[in-house]
């Protein structure tokens, strides 16, 4: 019996676990750009070794935005998997993301150049991860928003 029609699964190098804070203002919806890259993403990044996502989300929000997370407020909206953008093929970003209020005043901090309230139309702006958590929360007729 031959397998010759089935394509190979591309081989997983390497999974990237992080955590993303989704903020939305009506329809907008919070993003964030590094100095020196051309899309939007999610504010968060990578967990580090013994952390665990919420601390991740609640560690990572503070540096690039200068604001803290207000911890009873942390809910998990789930977790996205996918390509990482700019990413070697076989690199998988599993994405954690949080909704949660925060104290402070938002302003970009250390890497990140910009923030920018997203409209819905401008969603492409955002790498491919986050118009698919966007579009897979938003786009839907969800409960979970």
């Amino acid at each position: 019996m031959s397998h010759s029609h089935c394509r190979p699964e591309p081989v997983i190098t390497k999974v990237i676990e992080t955590a993303n804070w989704i903020l939305r203002d009506g329809a907008k919806i919070l993003s964030v750009r590094s100095h020196g890259r051309d899309r939007f993403y999610l504010p968060g990044g990578k967990i580090d070794q013994g952390e665990t996502a919420r601390d991740a989300i609640q560690r990572e929000v503070k540096e690039e935005l200068g604001v803290d997370l207000i911890p009873g407020t942390i809910q998990t909206l789930g977790t996205f998997a996918g390509q990482g953008h700019q990413q070697p093929d076989g690199a998988i970003v599993r994405m954690t993301c949080f909704a949660a209020y925060y104290a402070g005043t938002l302003a970009p901090a250390r890497e990140i150049a910009e923030l920018r309230w997203l409209s819905p139309q401008e969603r492409y702006l955002l790498a491919p991860m986050g118009q698919k958590i966007t579009a897979a929360l938003f786009d839907t007729k969800s409960t979970l928003v």
